[in-house]
This record gives structure tokens, sequence and C-alpha cells, in this order.
């Protein structure tokens, strides 16, 4: 599998895109458990300057649970990563594709739920862009 990410680049400036990415993750039923800011941890621990990213770690619980218990080992694939990043004169969104899972395991739940959560990031990115074009 050479493609592993969904992407899009938006017009909008960084902290913009950062907050409707956030809200857009809600919409689709995902919360942000985790938050690292590269440029931060970039600079503290090795002195370098590079624009701005975050890294958001998305779940939905109950895709989550119904992943785990058909194969625990997709925790290792948990949560979905979220990448905002400054890039040039916009901003890049990009989303590990939950499909990978289903390249790990070949239990049919887990296909079902990679399927789902795939469909509804998508649906985030579709709203992404979609926003972009009313402003």
């Amino acid at each position: 599998m050479s493609e592993f990410t969904m992407s899009t680049k938006v017009p909008q400036g960084y902290d913009q895109t950062v907050e409707r990415v956030r809200a857009l993750l809600g919409e689709a039923g995902f919360g942000v458990l985790t938050e690292i800011d590269i440029r931060a941890t970039l600079h503290a621990k090795l002195g370098v300057d590079v624009p701005p990213q975050v890294i958001l770690g998305a779940c939905r619980p109950q895709l989550a649970h119904r992943a785990l218990e058909a194969d625990p080992r997709i925790a290792a694939l948990l949560p979905c990563n979220v990448v905002v990043a400054q890039e040039g004169d916009g901003t890049r969104v990009e989303v590990l594709d939950p499909g990978v899972m289903s390249q790990f395991s070949a239990d049919g739940d887990v296909a079902e739920v990679a399927a789902e959560a795939r469909e509804r990031l998508e649906g985030m990115m579709a709203a992404l862009v979609r926003g972009t074009e009313k402003q």
C-alpha cells in the first residue's frame, strides 16, 4: 500500500484550520485524545525551527472498542492521527487512512470498523474543503 494517508490543502491560515479541524472531528463523532505540537517539540529538543504543525490523536471510542475486540493488536494503530501543518500559502491536513488497519488484520470486523472510520474522516475532510469554498 503506497498511499496511507488522506490529504487536502486549504487556503486558510494554520490556527483557523486547527480550530476548524477540531470542530469537524467533533461533528464526525471523534474526540481529540492527544496533541503533539511538532514545532514546539523540535525546537525544545533539537533547537530547530520548523513551520507550525500539530498531530491530533483523534478517537471515536465506539469504533476503537469494536476494533480492539476484534483484534487487540489494533491498539498500535490508535488513535487516528490527524496532522495540520502550515504549508506555503495555506494549510495541509493529512489523516492516516484507517483502511491501513485492514492491511494488518484479516478480521472482517476490523475491516468494517476501518471502513466506517474512513467514511467519517473523509466526510470531515470534505466538510473542511467545502467550508473554505464559502469564504
